[in-house]
């Protein structure tokens, strides 16, 4: 069984997520895959349904602890929760309300509006074991959608060796292609213009690129395959037994780097078409998870604690700016992910994690003031998102 982050010394510094569409599935699924395990079948309607449509704003998320997701009102807490599937983990939602939930079973097809599962599409991939809970299960982990929303990528989990992103064609609810890519894909993000999915290699310290050709010759995967670029700040001789290792990216708008945090310490700066990394300052010194960016550039991260008592300061999250200048904001105990109000104002991080310490709830936080509430919310979140 792969080993999660185990303290390892470090080496402090302080100066220095259109379409990839149908692809015939005998290209790239592989020996690791069934390729005629079909979709399941669309439940009947969850007995939350309602007439009544989720209002905007409104919070989603992934109950890593329930099985289901969760919808969250940000004033008030839960409102009402959907069964999805084992162990959810990552979550994205698209323009037309539907909500993608990768889990320990396959990916989730949620109507936010109505509150009622639409289907569950069984993973391709085999070898990811039983589906159970517990950080290391096998199964969907992080999950992105194009920006046309004509496919989903989620990264799947498979214990004891490298992982895989399926893609899934989301009209027909079917998956239609599978791509190998690091060992236990965290994270997955798509190019602003959606030629590229980025899949975040937790494990095997990299970011996998894949092409995506244009919808034009077909929408499959370039010719060349993924590409894999090493993400390793502070090198990979630590294994699996290191905590030094990436977990979630961003894509920066201003110009299409992913942005990966390292330990409130270094922020890897990657370009994904020539591989290149540059690694700035950070400055909360906390173990870092979750991440998310605004329009207007921020960067929010989220830390976790430090790796080792002594060793570093407590949960935060930092507000970074374009210009590299840092608030970071204390929190009340480990926290995972982090998602952002349409406005840019507020920002709501989920107290799940994915180790010890974790709680049920939401932490919002004022991104001007800094200030603080907790939310009870569903059983130990992950993935976030914001409902349009």
């Amino acid at each position: 069984m792969p080993q999660h982050d185990r303290p390892h010394p470090r080496r402090r510094v302080r100066g220095t997520r259109t379409a990839l569409a149908a692809l015939a599935g005998a290209l790239l699924l592989g020996a690791c895959s069934t390729p005629d395990a079909p979709p399941a079948a669309a439940p009947a309607a969850s007995p939350l349904a309602t007439a009544e449509t989720t209002p905007g704003g409104t919070l989603l998320v992934a109950d890593f602890g329930a099985d289901t997701v969760t919808f969250v009102d940000p004033e008030r807490g839960a409102v009402g929760s959907v069964p999805v599937g084992r162990a959810p983990y990552g979550l994205v939602v698209g323009a037309d309300g539907r909500a993608w939930v990768a889990t320990a079973e396959g990916v989730a097809v949620v109507d936010t509006r109505t509150r009622t599962r639409l289907a569950l599409i069984p993973y391709r991939t085999t070898g990811t074991g039983p589906a159970t809970g517990g950080e290391y299960r096998g199964g969907g982990m992080g999950i992105a959608l194009s920006p046309d929303g004509a496919h989903a990528y989620a990264g799947v989990n498979v214990p004891g060796t490298t992982g895989v992103l399926e893609v899934i064609d989301t009209a027909k609810t079917e998956v239609t292609a599978v791509v190998p890519v690091g060992r236990r894909p965290f994270d997955v993000d798509v190019s602003r213009d959606g030629s590229e999915v980025y899949v975040t290699g937790h494990d095997s310290f990299d970011v996998s690129v894949v092409p995506v050709l244009p919808v034009g010759s077909g929408g499959a995967v370039g010719p060349a395959g993924p590409r894999r670029i090493e993400v390793a700040p502070y090198g990979t001789e630590g294994g699996l037994g290191s905590w030094l290792k990436p977990h979630y990216a961003v894509v920066r708008p201003a110009d299409g780097m992913l942005l990966l945090p390292f330990e409130g310490e270094r922020l890897a700066v990657v370009d994904p078409r020539t591989g290149r990394t540059t690694v700035e300052e950070m400055t909360a010194d906390t173990h870092q998870h979750g991440a998310a960016v605004t329009a207007d550039g921020r960067l929010l991260v989220v830390g976790t604690g430090a790796v080792e008592p002594g060793k570093g300061k407590g949960p935060s999250l930092t507000v970074r700016s374009p210009d590299g200048s840092e608030r970071v904001y204390p929190l009340d105990g480990p926290h995972e992910d982090v998602a952002v109000s349409r406005d840019g104002r507020t920002a709501y991080v989920t107290g799940g994690y994915t180790r010890d310490g974790y709680w049920n709830g939401i932490t919002v936080v004022d991104l001007d003031s800094g200030s603080s509430r907790r939310l009870a919310a569903g059983s130990r979140p992950l993935g976030i998102a914001v409902l349009g």
